[in-house]
């Protein structure tokens, strides 16, 4: 046996064991009532160690699918509505070019794509 003195969990501990737990219930592994006691019981836990149990009997969670992962900033389509809109801009009799309004507000929505996602990673 380890010597290690026990490690108390932390609240992000007990919130990922009640996230299987409610996935369980929404795949028919455990009924209501069977979660319910599980969750309860896993707010009431100290030690990381007492959460394992709690689990245990639950295949692991499957990994992403590579197919739902997100791309990148969507440059391709950007770079294609560009030129659509510089070459709809050059025909028209237009005195201002007009397509720097489309283009600031895709531009500012990437931005705003590309800090959530890096702010939070993952699916």
């Amino acid at each position: 046996m380890s010597t290690d003195p026990p490690v108390r969990a932390s609240d992000a501990d007990r919130e990922q064991v009640v996230a299987a737990l409610r996935n369980a219930v929404g795949e028919g592994r455990l009924t209501l009532d069977e979660a319910d006691e599980r969750m309860t019981t896993a707010y009431a836990i100290r030690y990381r160690h007492e959460l394992k149990p709690l689990t245990a009997d639950l295949p692991a969670p499957a990994p992403p699918s590579p197919g739902l992962q997100r791309s990148g900033p969507p440059t391709q389509l950007f770079a294609l509505l560009a030129v659509v809109l510089i070459v709809l801009w050059a025909v028209s009799p237009a005195p201002f070019f007009w397509p720097i309004i489309p283009f600031t507000f895709i531009t500012l929505r990437i931005i705003a794509v590309s800090r959530h996602r890096s702010r939070h990673p993952g699916p």
